[in-house]
């Protein structure tokens, strides 16, 4: 394994670091969003399901009790 002076070191990440493209604050926002819209979305799915399951579980048990 190589070793590499310190101050070679920082000089590489500040490289690297400068060549990461960065997005925008309007990107930021609208992902976001996308993931409170999706988040939400997928909240009410699963909720519809747990009332669908439990309304024919419910069926099935009094139907059978």
């Amino acid at each position: 394994m190589a070793t590499v002076n310190p101050l070679q070191f920082i000089q590489q990440v500040r490289s690297e670091v400068s060549k990461v493209v960065w997005p925008t604050r309007r990107e930021v926002m609208l992902t976001t969003v996308m993931v409170f819209i999706l988040a939400a979305l997928t909240a009410v799915f699963f909720a519809i399901v747990d009332i669908l399951i439990r309304g024919g579980l419910q069926y099935v048990l009094t139907y059978f009790g």
